[in-house]
C-alpha cells in the first residue's frame, strides 16, 4: 500500500512539475511562408516543455479556434528560481460597447 501511494504520488507531482531554465533558450529563425489562407495567423516565438527542458516550437502558421480570436503571444517569466515560458493563448475579441 504505502508503495503504491509513493508510486501515485511521484507521478501526480510530475504531471504538474514546471521546467525553470537559468539561461533562456535562444530563438531559432524561421522564415515566414506564404500565408496558406486568410484565416491563418502566424505564431512567432513558442516552447514546449520536452523532458526536462524547453523544444521551440514557434513560427508556424495555424488557423484560430474560433472566428474573431487574437493569439496573445507567449512570454519568458523570470523568477527566483529561474525562467519559465508561459504559453501563449487564444482570447476571445473584447466586446465593444456602444453608448
Amino acid at each position: 500500500m504505502v508503495l503504491l501511494f509513493a508510486i501515485f504520488f511521484t507521478v501526480s507531482f510530475s504531471a504538474t512539475a514546471q521546467i525553470y531554465v537559468k539561461i533562456r533558450p535562444t530563438i531559432q529563425i524561421t522564415p515566414r511562408p506564404a500565408q496558406p489562407s486568410p484565416s491563418h495567423v502566424w505564431i512567432d516565438e513558442d516552447w514546449e516543455q520536452n523532458d526536462g527542458t524547453y523544444r521551440y516550437s514557434g513560427g508556424r502558421c495555424v488557423v484560430p479556434p474560433r472566428s474573431g480570436y487574437y493569439r496573445k503571444p507567449g512570454h519568458w517569466q523570470k523568477t527566483r528560481r529561474g525562467n519559465r515560458w508561459i504559453q501563449g493563448r487564444w482570447s476571445k475579441p473584447a466586446r465593444h460597447h456602444r453608448y
